[in-house]
């Protein structure tokens, strides 16, 4: 089990993205969990059924952790996710809220990485 809520975050999605989907939400999900992914009903079913097909889809699927900030509460988990060997991959930002050492709340959103880019500094 994870010592502190900004490492059960990561572990979250690590677990999740690795496979290993059934395993993430027994440990982490608390009871009455709800999301805000507006592709999906909000429950913890419906986004555990959502995170399985990805990972059917994506079985060689990455993510990179790139920054993990906890204020209260809340868990911002800053990544990167790459899909498939060569994909550029998407920026991602998940917040986790936590009730004890449970999530009760999840919020995600997700950016493509482009092939080129004016900012000079990237994306990460």
């Amino acid at each position: 089990m994870a010592k502190n809520n900004k490492d059960a975050a990561v572990s979250f999605l690590q677990l999740a993205s690795s496979g290993k989907v059934k395993g993430a939400f027994h440990l982490y999900i608390g009871q009455n969990f709800r999301h805000h992914n507006p592709f999906f009903l909000g429950t913890a079913e419906a986004l555990m059924a959502a995170m399985e097909a990805n990972v059917a889809q994506f079985p060689n699927k990455v993510i990179e952790i790139k920054r993990v900030l906890e204020e209260g509460d809340l868990v911002a988990v800053h990544s990167h996710v790459t899909l498939k060997p060569d994909d550029l991959g998407v920026i991602t930002f998940h917040l986790f809220r936590f009730e004890g050492d449970q999530i009760v709340e999840l919020w995600d959103v997700g950016q493509p990485v482009p092939e080129q880019s004016l900012n000079e500094y990237g994306m990460f």
